[in-house]
Protein backbone atom coordinates (compact mmCIF):
# COMPACT_ATOMS: atom_id res chain seq x y z
CA UNK A 1 0.00 0.00 0.00
CA UNK A 2 1.16 3.68 -0.81
CA UNK A 3 1.64 6.44 1.69
CA UNK A 4 -1.87 7.66 0.36
CA UNK A 5 -3.61 4.44 1.88
CA UNK A 6 -6.21 3.86 4.56
CA UNK A 7 -6.10 0.87 6.68
CA UNK A 8 -8.77 -1.87 6.41
CA UNK A 9 -10.11 -1.57 9.41
CA UNK A 10 -10.90 2.26 8.87
CA UNK A 11 -12.77 1.73 6.22
CA UNK A 12 -14.40 -1.47 7.81
CA UNK A 13 -15.63 1.00 10.11
CA UNK A 14 -16.59 3.88 8.22
CA UNK A 15 -19.04 0.94 6.30
CA UNK A 16 -20.74 -0.27 8.90
CA UNK A 17 -21.74 2.80 10.70
CA UNK A 18 -23.28 3.96 6.89
CA UNK A 19 -24.75 0.92 6.68
CA UNK A 20 -26.80 0.73 9.85
CA UNK A 21 -28.06 3.49 9.09
CA UNK A 22 -28.79 2.85 5.72
CA UNK A 23 -30.75 -0.39 6.91
CA UNK A 24 -32.59 1.42 9.84
CA UNK A 25 -33.83 4.06 6.36
CA UNK A 26 -34.69 0.77 4.38
CA UNK A 27 -37.91 2.12 2.91
CA UNK A 28 -36.46 5.51 1.62
CA UNK A 29 -33.63 3.48 0.23
CA UNK A 30 -35.88 1.27 -1.44
CA UNK A 31 -37.55 4.23 -3.06
CA UNK A 32 -34.83 6.24 -4.97
CA UNK A 33 -35.28 4.69 -8.43
CA UNK A 34 -33.36 6.26 -11.43
CA UNK A 35 -35.02 7.65 -14.32
CA UNK A 36 -33.94 7.10 -17.79
CA UNK A 37 -32.85 10.31 -19.36
CA UNK A 38 -35.23 11.74 -21.67
CA UNK A 39 -38.28 9.59 -20.60
CA UNK A 40 -40.50 9.43 -17.48
CA UNK A 41 -39.24 5.54 -17.74
CA UNK A 42 -37.75 3.87 -14.66
CA UNK A 43 -34.92 1.26 -14.81
CA UNK A 44 -34.83 -1.77 -12.92
CA UNK A 45 -31.27 -2.25 -13.33
CA UNK A 46 -29.25 -3.82 -10.57
CA UNK A 47 -26.62 -1.68 -9.36
CA UNK A 48 -23.26 -3.45 -8.48
CA UNK A 49 -22.84 -1.63 -5.57
CA UNK A 50 -25.16 -0.49 -2.57
CA UNK A 51 -25.78 3.00 -1.62
CA UNK A 52 -23.75 1.95 1.83
CA UNK A 53 -21.11 0.80 -0.34
CA UNK A 54 -20.56 4.08 -2.80
CA UNK A 55 -21.00 6.75 0.46
CA UNK A 56 -18.28 4.94 2.31
CA UNK A 57 -15.94 4.80 -1.31
CA UNK A 58 -16.21 8.68 -1.47
CA UNK A 59 -15.97 9.18 2.35
CA UNK A 60 -12.98 7.32 2.27
CA UNK A 61 -11.55 9.76 -0.43
CA UNK A 62 -12.41 12.45 1.47
CA UNK A 63 -10.17 11.33 4.23
CA UNK A 64 -7.59 10.15 1.92
CA UNK A 65 -4.68 12.17 0.97
CA UNK A 66 -5.51 11.71 -3.14
CA UNK A 67 -6.79 14.81 -4.79
CA UNK A 68 -8.18 12.70 -7.45
CA UNK A 69 -10.92 10.59 -7.23
CA UNK A 70 -10.25 9.11 -10.49
CA UNK A 71 -6.94 7.93 -9.67
CA UNK A 72 -8.60 7.10 -6.19
CA UNK A 73 -11.11 4.63 -7.38
CA UNK A 74 -9.31 2.93 -10.12
CA UNK A 75 -5.44 2.72 -8.63
CA UNK A 76 -6.37 2.52 -4.84
CA UNK A 77 -9.96 0.94 -4.37
CA UNK A 78 -10.33 -1.66 -7.19
CA UNK A 79 -6.38 -3.05 -6.59
CA UNK A 80 -6.39 -3.10 -2.67
CA UNK A 81 -9.77 -3.41 -1.73
CA UNK A 82 -12.12 -5.52 -4.82
CA UNK A 83 -12.42 -8.02 -1.91
CA UNK A 84 -14.62 -5.59 0.33
CA UNK A 85 -16.55 -4.39 -2.61
CA UNK A 86 -17.11 -7.36 -4.81
CA UNK A 87 -19.15 -5.66 -7.57
CA UNK A 88 -17.23 -2.79 -7.93
CA UNK A 89 -18.03 -0.80 -11.71
CA UNK A 90 -16.47 0.88 -13.91
CA UNK A 91 -15.61 4.70 -13.32
CA UNK A 92 -18.16 6.23 -15.19
CA UNK A 93 -20.60 3.86 -14.10
CA UNK A 94 -19.73 4.77 -10.22
CA UNK A 95 -20.41 8.51 -11.16
CA UNK A 96 -24.42 7.21 -12.22
CA UNK A 97 -24.82 5.24 -9.32
CA UNK A 98 -23.07 8.37 -7.03
CA UNK A 99 -26.20 10.82 -8.34
CA UNK A 100 -28.55 8.20 -6.34
CA UNK A 101 -27.39 8.96 -3.33
CA UNK A 102 -27.50 12.40 -2.79
CA UNK A 103 -30.77 12.47 -1.01
CA UNK A 104 -29.30 9.51 1.43
CA UNK A 105 -26.73 11.87 1.97
CA UNK A 106 -28.76 14.74 3.64
CA UNK A 107 -30.96 12.61 5.42
CA UNK A 108 -27.56 11.02 6.85
CA UNK A 109 -26.16 14.26 7.50
CA UNK A 110 -29.15 15.18 9.42
CA UNK A 111 -30.02 12.22 11.24
CA UNK A 112 -26.15 10.57 11.79
CA UNK A 113 -23.91 13.59 12.04
CA UNK A 114 -25.04 16.68 14.11
CA UNK A 115 -24.33 16.69 17.45
CA UNK A 116 -25.90 17.99 20.57
CA UNK A 117 -26.80 21.38 21.18
CA UNK A 118 -25.15 22.52 24.46
CA UNK A 119 -25.68 26.12 24.55
CA UNK A 120 -22.49 26.78 23.54
CA UNK A 121 -22.49 27.39 19.57
CA UNK A 122 -19.83 28.77 17.43
CA UNK A 123 -21.02 30.61 13.91
CA UNK A 124 -19.05 31.31 11.31
CA UNK A 125 -18.77 31.04 6.93
CA UNK A 126 -16.31 29.49 4.27
CA UNK A 127 -15.83 30.14 1.04
CA UNK A 128 -16.26 27.54 -1.28
CA UNK A 129 -14.26 29.07 -4.52
CA UNK A 130 -14.89 26.94 -7.55
CA UNK A 131 -12.44 28.45 -9.64
CA UNK A 132 -9.76 31.11 -10.22
CA UNK A 133 -10.31 34.37 -10.02
CA UNK A 134 -8.86 34.85 -13.56
CA UNK A 135 -10.68 31.83 -15.03
CA UNK A 136 -14.03 33.53 -13.84
CA UNK A 137 -15.01 35.03 -17.68
CA UNK A 138 -14.51 31.55 -19.37
CA UNK A 139 -16.14 28.82 -16.54
CA UNK A 140 -19.29 27.30 -17.53
CA UNK A 141 -20.02 25.23 -14.96
CA UNK A 142 -21.61 26.94 -12.30
CA UNK A 143 -23.43 29.71 -14.78
CA UNK A 144 -26.54 31.48 -13.13
CA UNK A 145 -25.43 29.60 -9.50
CA UNK A 146 -21.66 30.67 -8.61
CA UNK A 147 -21.29 34.73 -7.67
CA UNK A 148 -18.08 36.56 -7.07
CA UNK A 149 -17.51 38.28 -3.97
CA UNK A 150 -15.14 39.56 -1.88
CA UNK A 151 -13.76 37.97 1.56
CA UNK A 152 -10.88 38.75 3.88
CA UNK A 153 -8.95 36.95 2.14
CA UNK A 154 -9.77 39.15 -1.25
CA UNK A 155 -12.28 38.34 -4.55
CA UNK A 156 -13.39 34.47 -4.87
CA UNK A 157 -15.88 33.16 -7.28
CA UNK A 158 -18.20 30.72 -6.07
CA UNK A 159 -20.24 29.83 -2.67
CA UNK A 160 -19.95 30.43 0.81
CA UNK A 161 -20.81 27.46 3.28
CA UNK A 162 -22.35 28.54 7.13
CA UNK A 163 -21.79 26.14 9.86
CA UNK A 164 -22.76 26.64 13.30
CA UNK A 165 -20.62 23.78 16.07
CA UNK A 166 -20.57 23.07 19.79
CA UNK A 167 -18.62 23.58 21.81
CA UNK A 168 -17.08 19.71 21.00
CA UNK A 169 -16.53 20.68 17.47
CA UNK A 170 -19.39 18.79 15.92
CA UNK A 171 -21.86 20.34 13.70
CA UNK A 172 -25.20 21.47 14.42
CA UNK A 173 -26.31 23.15 11.21
CA UNK A 174 -24.57 23.90 7.54
CA UNK A 175 -26.28 26.23 5.05
CA UNK A 176 -24.75 26.46 1.38
CA UNK A 177 -25.67 29.58 -0.61
CA UNK A 178 -24.16 31.74 -3.16
CA UNK A 179 -21.01 33.81 -2.55
CA UNK A 180 -22.46 37.17 -2.50
CA UNK A 181 -25.02 36.18 0.37
CA UNK A 182 -24.27 38.32 3.99
CA UNK A 183 -23.51 36.15 6.95
CA UNK A 184 -26.26 38.11 8.44
CA UNK A 185 -28.62 37.22 6.11
CA UNK A 186 -32.02 36.93 8.35
CA UNK A 187 -33.08 33.81 6.47
CA UNK A 188 -30.28 31.99 6.59
CA UNK A 189 -29.44 32.25 10.22
CA UNK A 190 -32.76 31.89 11.62
CA UNK A 191 -33.05 28.67 9.36
CA UNK A 192 -29.61 27.40 10.80
CA UNK A 193 -30.77 28.34 14.37
CA UNK A 194 -34.21 26.70 14.53
CA UNK A 195 -32.90 23.95 17.03
CA UNK A 196 -30.65 25.98 19.00
CA UNK A 197 -30.64 27.72 22.42
CA UNK A 198 -27.78 29.31 24.37
CA UNK A 199 -25.31 31.43 23.38
CA UNK A 200 -24.06 31.86 20.24
CA UNK A 201 -20.64 33.41 19.40
CA UNK A 202 -19.43 35.13 15.68
CA UNK A 203 -17.03 37.35 14.78
CA UNK A 204 -17.71 40.78 14.30
CA UNK A 205 -19.26 40.02 10.69
CA UNK A 206 -22.07 39.21 12.27
CA UNK A 207 -22.83 42.63 14.35
CA UNK A 208 -26.18 43.71 13.84
CA UNK A 209 -28.97 44.21 16.05
CA UNK A 210 -32.10 43.43 14.21
CA UNK A 211 -30.38 39.77 13.90
CA UNK A 212 -29.43 40.17 17.90
CA UNK A 213 -33.02 41.05 18.59
CA UNK A 214 -34.90 38.15 16.33
CA UNK A 215 -32.76 35.53 18.14
CA UNK A 216 -32.58 36.88 21.81
CA UNK A 217 -36.80 36.34 21.04
CA UNK A 218 -35.93 32.70 20.01
CA UNK A 219 -33.69 32.15 23.24
CA UNK A 220 -30.65 32.66 22.08
CA UNK A 221 -28.02 35.24 23.07
CA UNK A 222 -25.58 36.69 19.98
CA UNK A 223 -22.19 37.57 21.28
CA UNK A 224 -19.52 39.42 19.05
CA UNK A 225 -16.22 42.04 19.87
CA UNK A 226 -17.15 45.39 18.91
CA UNK A 227 -15.99 47.32 16.27
CA UNK A 228 -12.72 50.33 17.50
CA UNK A 229 -15.69 52.32 17.03
CA UNK A 230 -18.60 50.93 19.17
CA UNK A 231 -19.12 51.31 22.93
CA UNK A 232 -17.41 48.22 24.64
CA UNK A 233 -20.18 46.01 25.84
CA UNK A 234 -20.33 44.36 29.36
CA UNK A 235 -19.58 41.21 29.42
CA UNK A 236 -19.57 38.42 32.25
CA UNK A 237 -16.58 36.56 32.77
CA UNK A 238 -17.74 33.63 30.86
CA UNK A 239 -19.08 35.62 28.20
CA UNK A 240 -15.03 37.10 27.43
CA UNK A 241 -13.66 33.85 28.00
CA UNK A 242 -16.11 32.27 25.27
CA UNK A 243 -15.84 35.24 22.59
CA UNK A 244 -11.56 33.87 22.98
CA UNK A 245 -11.98 30.67 22.32
CA UNK A 246 -14.31 31.67 19.15
CA UNK A 247 -11.22 30.88 16.79
CA UNK A 248 -12.34 27.27 17.25
CA UNK A 249 -14.56 27.23 14.32
CA UNK A 250 -11.72 28.72 11.90
CA UNK A 251 -9.84 25.41 13.17
CA UNK A 252 -13.07 23.29 11.63
CA UNK A 253 -12.90 25.08 8.48
CA UNK A 254 -9.66 24.47 8.19
CA UNK A 255 -9.86 20.92 8.57
CA UNK A 256 -12.73 21.10 6.29
CA UNK A 257 -10.24 22.27 2.97
CA UNK A 258 -7.14 20.65 4.27
CA UNK A 259 -8.21 17.60 5.48
CA UNK A 260 -12.13 16.82 4.23
CA UNK A 261 -11.38 18.08 0.90
CA UNK A 262 -14.33 20.31 0.92
CA UNK A 263 -12.64 22.92 -2.14
CA UNK A 264 -11.37 22.18 -4.93
CA UNK A 265 -11.37 23.63 -8.77
CA UNK A 266 -12.09 20.63 -10.89
CA UNK A 267 -15.89 20.15 -10.29
CA UNK A 268 -17.58 19.27 -13.97
CA UNK A 269 -21.28 19.53 -12.74
CA UNK A 270 -23.33 20.78 -10.00
CA UNK A 271 -24.39 17.35 -8.79
CA UNK A 272 -20.85 16.44 -8.10
CA UNK A 273 -19.82 19.60 -6.34
CA UNK A 274 -22.83 19.24 -4.37
CA UNK A 275 -21.87 15.48 -3.54
CA UNK A 276 -18.09 16.82 -2.70
CA UNK A 277 -19.67 18.89 -0.02
CA UNK A 278 -22.06 16.59 1.17
CA UNK A 279 -19.13 13.85 1.49
CA UNK A 280 -16.97 16.62 2.50
CA UNK A 281 -19.16 17.19 5.96
CA UNK A 282 -19.71 13.39 6.55
CA UNK A 283 -16.00 12.54 6.53
CA UNK A 284 -15.47 15.48 8.85
CA UNK A 285 -18.07 13.42 11.53
CA UNK A 286 -15.85 10.00 11.47
CA UNK A 287 -12.53 12.62 12.50
CA UNK A 288 -11.41 10.69 15.78
CA UNK A 289 -10.56 13.84 16.82
CA UNK A 290 -12.29 17.51 16.60
CA UNK A 291 -11.25 20.84 17.86
CA UNK A 292 -12.93 21.51 20.77
CA UNK A 293 -12.90 23.81 23.81
CA UNK A 294 -12.64 23.58 27.75
CA UNK A 295 -14.57 25.70 29.72
CA UNK A 296 -12.84 24.83 32.64
CA UNK A 297 -13.39 26.93 36.14
CA UNK A 298 -9.52 27.04 36.55
CA UNK A 299 -8.93 28.17 33.83
CA UNK A 300 -11.37 31.15 34.01
CA UNK A 301 -9.86 31.99 36.97
CA UNK A 302 -6.56 32.42 36.47
CA UNK A 303 -7.46 34.40 33.15
CA UNK A 304 -9.61 36.42 35.50
CA UNK A 305 -6.78 36.80 37.86
CA UNK A 306 -4.67 37.96 35.10
CA UNK A 307 -6.96 40.74 33.66
CA UNK A 308 -7.43 42.25 37.23
CA UNK A 309 -3.41 42.27 38.21
CA UNK A 310 -4.02 44.12 34.52
CA UNK A 311 -5.98 46.45 35.50
CA UNK A 312 -4.66 47.71 38.63
CA UNK A 313 -1.13 47.73 37.50
CA UNK A 314 -2.72 50.11 34.62
CA UNK A 315 -4.41 52.34 37.46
Amino acid sequence: LTTYSMSQDQIIEIFIKIDDFCKAQAHFVSSIKPIRAGTGATRNRKAGLCPSEIMTIQVAFQLSRYRDFKAFYTQYVCVHFSHLFPGLVSYNRFGELANRCGLLYLLYLELGCKGECTGINFIDSTVVRVCHVKRIPRHKTFNGLAERSKSTMGWFYGFKLHLIINDKGELLSFYLTKGNVDDRDLTVITNMTKELFGRLIGDKGYISKALSDILFGHGIQLLTQVRKNMKTKALSNEEKLLLRKRSVIETVNDELKNVCQLEHTRHRSVNGFLLNIMASLVAYSFLPKKPSIKVDIEETRTELLADTNQLFLAA
